[in-house]
């Protein structure tokens, strides 16, 4: 396992490269968001998303999985967008939100008869950047921490956890305590917060 030392005001693109390149080749990473700090991998591989899931305990068929785009643009390719859940997408990202889109047929065969997909765009230039180079999201998850939810902000913690587990851990700085906000926007008429986190909704 490698640290990789990253400013969001700066990111050095040797490492951001470097991380992506992990990523197409099937590799697992951890990164910033604005939010919690999360285990990622190339969101196409299903070979990478099935290690996750057997990280993290995670039945495919039964938890909603989420993905990190660089943008709404690169979201739309991955989840239906209508109009009216187009404008309170832009309305709140970058953003520290995830929203529950229909989701379309171009994910992975580990998405084959889930009908919705999360959807997140942080307000954190390090993901973003990784998703933008990548060309493709993000399959995310956030880290489990059962001691001191404190080393869960502390990328050298972090590291140590899980230096045997996953392949690049991306030290960003401190993360944060608090998740997202989820928003069920499956009917864009009648957006439902489903759990509330750190993201106030516009």
């Amino acid at each position: 396992m490698k640290i990789l030392k990253i400013y969001n005001e700066n990111p050095n693109d040797r490492h951001i490269d470097e991380a992506v390149e992990v990523l197409r080749d099937g590799g697992i990473i951890i990164y910033p968001t604005d939010t919690l700090y999360a285990i990622g991998c190339d969101a196409l591989k299903n070979n990478a998303i099935e290690r996750i899931c057997k990280i993290k305990g995670i039945n495919p068929q039964r938890t909603n999985l989420s993905i990190v785009c660089s943008d709404i643009s690169q979201a739309s390719q991955y989840a239906r967008i209508d109009n009216r859940a187009f404008q309170l997408l832009r309305e709140n990202l970058p953003g520290a939100f995830t929203f529950i889109l229909p989701a379309a047929s171009t994910l992975p065969k580990v998405f084959k008869g889930r009908k919705t997909v999360g959807i997140r765009v942080p307000d954190n230039v390090i993901a973003c950047e990784i998703a933008a180079r990548l060309g493709n999201p993000i399959l995310t998850t956030s880290i489990e921490w059962d001691d001191d939810p404190e080393d869960g902000c502390n990328p050298q913690a972090i590291a140590l956890k899980y230096e045997d587990i996953v392949d690049i851990v991306i030290d960003g700085g401190s993360g944060e305590l608090t998740p997202s906000t989820i928003v069920d926007c499956t009917d864009s008429s009648a957006p439902e917060i489903v759990r509330e986190g750190k993201g106030v909704l516009s």
